[in-house]
């Protein structure tokens, strides 16, 4: 029997490599048509182009499309195109995220560039108000369960990393939030997301260096199905406004990572 998902029209944003890549894949295992957008393209490991090759191999139907997230034109050219493609939005996977360079990891807020806020609440927070401003109008030509999932992360809630890193991830939350009540009379659902410690590439190569040990991690593509899971859940619009683990996620709906693992809970999961 096809997935409820095959044949709807989703446009995930950062999706050459980490989470969003798995969450392309993942719609792509469902029959999907999914438009992958990032910066890099070409032939690599860690590309659009590849991206959306796999999502092809996978089952569905993948389209790369670059684009600067940093750049509200190109964002908005981006949504001119899939309108004038597929004419319609079924789901916006709000993911893509700028990790400084270097990371801002430990040390106090005036040890870091001022640049990182524009690199993790640019890109992390506004990039997808803007992209969900451009997709509104097709997402309301959706058919029945219409949703924005937007990436976030335990750090709304609890010190990771930086203080610009969770104030992006929190304004995030609350975007998402309020969205929710603005969206709901139009019958689309707006989630927040939640994954655990994710082994993407990013964090492959630091494990590599400093010798982390990775094998009770998420994988990009357990998070994608989780993804997948809520989408097609018969109670997503009373998840609208929500934040969503994806360990929940993995408990209720008994998924499995392609190695045929459910990852542990989040460790340090904070109090709502």
């Amino acid at each position: 029997m096809p997935s409820s998902i095959s044949g709807k029209v989703a446009v995930v944003t950062g999706a050459s490599r980490g989470i969003g890549k798995g969450i392309a894949r993942a719609l792509g295992e469902q029959g999907a048509i999914v438009y992958v957008t990032g910066r890099t393209t070409g032939s690599g490991d860690r590309t659009v182009d590849t991206t959306a090759r796999m999502v092809s191999e996978a089952g569905g139907e993948g389209r790369a499309i670059r684009c600067d997230h940093g750049d509200d034109a190109a964002i908005g050219a981006l949504f001119a195109r899939v309108g004038e493609e597929a004419g319609r939005i079924d789901y916006l996977i709000n993911n893509v995220y700028k990790i400084p360079d270097p990371p801002a990891w430990g040390g106090g807020f005036w040890d870091h560039p001022l640049q990182i806020w524009d690199d993790q609440v640019g890109i992390g927070l506004r990039a997808h108000y803007v992209a969900s401003w451009h997709a509104a109008q097709l997402l309301f030509k959706g058919g029945p369960g219409a949703a924005i999932v937007n990436v976030s992360s335990p750090g709304g809630q609890k010190y990771h990393f930086s203080c610009s890193y969770g104030t992006g991830k929190a304004g995030l939350d609350r975007l998402t939030a309020d969205m929710a009540v603005e969206l709901e009379p139009k019958g689309v659902a707006a989630v927040a997301l939640y994954p655990g410690s994710v082994s993407t590439e990013f964090i492959e190569d630091v494990a590599a260096q400093r010798g982390m040990d990775l094998s009770d991690s998420q994988t990009p593509l357990f998070v994608g199905r989780s993804v997948c899971a809520l989408l097609t859940s018969d109670d997503l619009m009373s998840r609208t406004g929500t934040i969503q683990w994806v360990e929940d996620l993995g408990e209720e709906f008994d998924l499995l990572d392609e190695h045929g693992k459910r990852p542990p809970g989040y460790a340090e999961r904070p109090s709502p």
